[in-house]
């Protein structure tokens, strides 16, 4: 019913016009992105912690605001907002009492099998070269993931050396804030 409550919604929000007040480019204003956790609780918290507003920047959201791999989804869309939309500075952004810190990943397989998932199902994945345990893994401290990926991210050979990335973890309670990495020192 979810659904057919946000589509009622969207028939009202379109209906009165509301959409005009954000209305903006497909380039981002303040010529950056970021790249942060899907955690619910930074939805509004975090663009109001800084200061953004709709068009401001380029928002990807993943579990943890991590980069894995070098040739992830996540770094091709990084690199899609500096090459072709006008990036010229990247945020990678984690957050303190992230779920996806020490998150066991036998536990989130234990969670897939409760919900359908089979034994074999999971195999095929693994039959695929990936090691199911890493990939579901989570990090031990945020400062140390948000950092490693900073370290990711700058050393990817399409990333051009000019463009500064920073990394910083927010206070889901409060919205402070703190430094990690600046990236007009690199």
């Amino acid at each position: 019913m979810y659904l057919d409550n946000i589509l009622a919604h969207n028939r009202e929000f379109i209906g009165s016009n509301q959409y005009e007040g954000y209305k903006t480019s497909k380039l981002p204003n303040q010529k950056s992105v970021i790249l942060t956790c899907m955690d619910t609780r930074l939805i509004e918290l975090l663009p109001a912690a800084m200061n953004i507003k709709n068009g401001d920047v380029k928002m990807i959201k993943n579990a943890g605001g991590l980069i894995t791999s070098p040739y992830g989804s996540g770094v091709r869309s990084l690199l899609i907002a500096v090459h072709v939309l006008q990036a010229e500075e990247v945020l990678i952004i984690g957050h303190k009492d992230c779920g996806m810190q020490q998150l066991d990943p036998s536990f989130v397989m234990e969670q897939m099998k409760t919900r359908g998932i089979s034994k074999e199902e999971i195999q095929t994945v693994t039959d695929d070269g990936i090691d199911v345990a890493e990939w579901l893994a989570g990090f031990e401290t945020v400062e140390e993931a948000v950092a490693n990926s900073v370290s990711i991210l700058r050393e990817h050979p399409l990333m051009p050396g000019a463009i500064p990335v920073h990394g910083l973890v927010i206070d889901p309670e409060t919205g402070e804030l703190s430094l990690v990495t600046r990236g007009y020192d690199a």
